[in-house]
């Protein structure tokens, strides 16, 4: 190709001074000048068409080629995560951070504060272990105690049959499995 632009030869057409200093077309070129730049534009534009449909033939063939091997989209995608999560991991910044949150897990104060956090649910699965067993101690001590009836009121149910109520039962059962709760917390 011998146009310009192309590292081959330039133009024979020569241009006024104004034209080649300012790469403005100044209002007196000549017609001759005029049909010459058109016939240009219109090579170049036929060039770049014509590469363009070059360059989608050979994406084509490059995505058939890719397909025989089997590198599908989604393992290429695969591929390139891999390898960025590879650079990431391998980068100096992330080597950095990483040894330092190394060195902040292993300090002095994250290990106490690790222990003291393990002995406060220590303590206070004990303390809720020790209130479960008062509360029911509490319960079956009312349970001994005859229910008192108000002077006015007249109830139709004895207490025995009170203690056998579902409202009752579910109110046992409600602390019992707290008290169950609470013990398995202390064991562990």
């Amino acid at each position: 190709m011998d146009r310009p632009g192309y590292g081959g030869a330039s133009s024979s057409r020569t241009y006024s001074k104004s034209v080649m200093e300012n790469g403005i077309s100044p209002s007196n070129l000549t017609e001759e000048d005029i049909d010459y730049l058109r016939t240009e534009l219109t090579k170049v534009e036929d060039e770049i068409q014509t590469l363009r449909q070059v360059l989608l033939v050979r994406e084509k063939y490059a995505t058939e080629i890719r397909s025989q091997l089997g590198m599908t989209p989604l393992s290429n995608i695969k591929q390139n995560l891999s390898k960025g999560w590879q650079e990431v991991q391998t980068s100096a910044p992330y080597l950095t951070a990483s040894a330092t949150l190394d060195d902040i897990s292993n300090s002095n104060i994250v290990v106490r504060t690790r222990e003291s956090l393990c002995l406060a649910g220590h303590v206070t699965s004990s303390a809720l272990s020790n209130m479960g067993v008062s509360i029911t101690r509490r319960l079956a001590d009312m349970r001994a105690l005859p229910l008192p009836s108000p002077p006015r009121l007249s109830h139709t149910m004895s207490v025995p049959s009170m203690r056998h109520s579902s409202t009752f039962k579910s109110f046992d059962e409600m602390v019992g499995t707290v008290k169950v709760r609470s013990s398995k917390t202390k064991i562990h």
